[in-house]
């Protein structure tokens, strides 16, 4: 079977769980050589065997993107492992959520040091070797990026930030031939989104299921995604069949975002 992504070497943030760890057994699948990249040794070997037992090729990085010269030490681990970068996927970051009069100064800030800075610093660090290779980076954002809501004050400002800055190194990317775009996720189905989940149930008095049910209606969204199908979709963009993407911020929300 041909594999898209073969030959290509792809850096993965946040990838030991949830959506980035999708991304990067999916690109793996593909043929990419995967460097996965998250605070959790444990977690990310994991991860590197289940690619490895798939029969993929990937090695991983334990660190903090909070660390000024961590986007540094994540290219140079890569460069020395295989030798060029083609892909960049930047997913690290989550951020709280809470009323905002309950939020402090070192809330807004520990959220941008690691989803916005963290990218921002990785993608300085890997532009040379995405620009020699023709590569692509990938911006995983956040519907509250477009949709703003009164629990999510700081994963939104985050997420438009990076919407932003999707923007502007696009421009960027059509003078020096490297390929940038964001999806924008929704609702996933990730252990935050199962702590939420249950959180409601137990109010609620409900079962999962119909807590599920009520947190769609809610939402005015068809349903509850899935990593895979956020991983599915990196895959279409970093690969042969999806270079008209440039410069796209792609929402994949069940219909959460409601505005043109």
């Amino acid at each position: 079977m041909h594999k898209s992504l073969q030959s290509k070497v792809a850096i993965v943030t946040g990838a030991s769980r949830g959506i980035g760890r999708a991304i990067a057994l999916r690109l793996a699948a593909a043929g990419s050589k995967v460097v996965l990249t998250a605070r959790d040794q444990q977690l990310l070997d994991a991860a590197v065997a289940d690619i490895r037992v798939a029969g993929g090729t990937a090695e991983s990085i334990s660190l903090d993107l909070r660390a000024p010269d961590s986007g540094q030490r994540i290219v140079e681990f890569a460069m020395a492992k295989f030798g060029r970068i083609d892909i960049l996927v930047n997913n690290a970051g989550a951020t709280k959520r809470g009323d905002f009069l309950d939020l402090s100064d070192d809330d807004f800030a520990d959220g941008f040091a690691l989803k916005y800075f963290g990218s921002v610093r990785l993608t300085r660090a890997s532009w040379t070797h995405l620009k020699a290779a023709s590569g692509s980076v990938v911006f995983i954002s956040g519907a509250g990026g477009r949709t703003p809501g009164a629990q999510f004050t700081i994963g939104g400002s985050v997420n438009a930030a990076l919407l932003s800055l999707t923007k502007a190194l696009a421009d960027l990317g059509l003078r020096d031939g490297v390929q940038v775009n964001a999806i924008n996720p929704g609702t996933i189905r990730t252990a935050r989104y199962t702590a939420r989940l249950n959180a409601l149930a137990k109010e609620r008095a409900l079962d999962p299921a119909a807590a599920e049910r009520e947190y769609v209606k809610n939402a005015a969204i068809v349903r509850i995604g899935e990593p895979e199908e956020i991983a599915a979709m990196v895959e279409f963009i970093v690969g042969p069949e999806g270079k008209m993407f440039h410069s796209a911020l792609i929402d994949m929300d069940a219909g959460a975002t409601k505005t043109i």
